[in-house]
């Protein structure tokens, strides 16, 4: 067990407005509240790149950009350019989605391709990267495969889902996903993760990163349960 100030929880969190009738103001409340509560990242759709970059410039609260969302089913090219348009807009992190499709064909080269090609992007221009899996949509089998090459690709993260499918992040899908993909790949829980217990429980099964649109409500109970200002997780 480890002790945690409410600061050092609330950087877990990746702040999120991915609703696609999002408006600037939206947006506005969206980077504000980052800043007020100290979490790590904003997440939000690529499109609102610029606009969170000039809202959170001289903050350390992160630009995160979905990239082929929620879907994945684009091109590597057409993620490859998306991602780089997003890097050019101030986003700091990417958070891309597979090919879903490719991951039920078995096709593993064409996976691991595209993940190098996004997360070499992702380094040069010294950006986060992670990778959705989707999981709702996977079997176990598939789960450990996208781990196995995440962990000779190594991107920063890879994530258990966008939180538009059916379900979203699981502490089993957790464990898994940190037992496969080795000490050198970080594992974001994202997806259904709206209060205290679930995202205390979410790192205890190995997440480093919880993606959520609760996560005031989630600090605030957070807040309550500290003893001298600190949780044991």
């Amino acid at each position: 067990m480890k002790s945690y100030t409410i600061d050092q929880l609330a950087r877990f969190i990746d702040h999120t407005n991915l609703k696609p009738t999002a408006t600037k103001e939206d947006m506005r409340i969206l980077c504000n509240e980052a800043k007020d509560y100290h979490f790590k990242m904003v997440a939000i759709n690529q499109v609102q790149s610029e606009l969170c970059s000039r809202l959170l410039k001289a903050t350390d609260v992160n630009i995160g950009a979905a990239i082929s969302f929620p879907l994945g089913q684009t091109s590597i090219e057409s993620k490859v350019a998306e991602t780089q348009d997003a890097i050019k807009n101030g986003a700091t992190e990417i958070d891309y989605v597979v090919n879903i499709t490719e991951v039920k064909e078995k096709n593993w080269a064409y996976l691991q391709t595209e993940m190098e090609q996004i997360v070499s992007v992702c380094q040069k221009n010294n950006v986060i990267s992670k990778v959705i899996f989707e999981n709702a949509y996977l079997e176990d089998a598939e789960k450990i495969a996208l781990s196995k090459i995440a962990k000779t690709v190594k991107p920063d993260f890879i994530k258990t889902s966008t939180g538009f499918a059916p379900s979203g992040a699981t502490f089993e899908d957790v464990k898994l996903m940190k037992e496969n993909v080795g000490p050198d790949v970080k594992v974001k829980a994202a997806g259904g993760i709206r209060d205290a217990q679930t995202f205390k429980e979410m790192i205890a099964c190995g997440a480093e990163r919880i993606g959520t649109s609760s996560g005031i409500p989630i600090i605030e109970s957070l807040k309550k349960e500290a003893i001298d200002g600190k949780i044991t997780i």
